[in-house]
């Protein structure tokens, strides 16, 4: 089963405020041990919203919103894609994961839909 690891954003994150050297040191152990353990498929960290832009669609009509976006709780930090037995296992390797901000954060996990899925 394949599971997107999601980090949400935080002020902090969304400020642009870059991980110290150690929980850099930490991540990247972290990292290590699902590569080695097969889990790991593709990583990556966001810049902050305020660099980003949205684009939302109503029928053939499109509106671009620049960044920043509100509700800092629903933003994307980064991600992982993970290759997993199921969503206990998956669990588990989050439960492993450092504190991926300086503060209180969250991590959501979310399957990918699987070809066999629409069959």
């Amino acid at each position: 089963m394949r599971v997107m690891v999601i980090v949400k954003a935080t002020q902090e994150s969304e400020v642009g405020d870059m991980p110290t050297a150690e929980l850099l040191q930490a991540m990247g152990q972290y990292n290590e041990a699902l590569v080695k353990a097969g889990v790991m498929l593709n990583a990556d960290g966001l810049r902050p919203s305020s660099q980003g832009k949205r684009v939302a669609f109503d029928g053939t009509q499109r509106h671009v919103t620049d960044g920043p976006f509100a509700e800092t709780r629903e933003l994307v930090a980064g991600f992982w894609l993970w290759q997993v037995k199921d969503m206990d296992e998956a669990v588990q390797w989050v439960r492993r994961c450092p504190n991926p901000m300086p503060g209180p954060s969250e991590i959501e996990i979310r399957p990918l839909y699987e070809a066999s899925d629409f069959a």
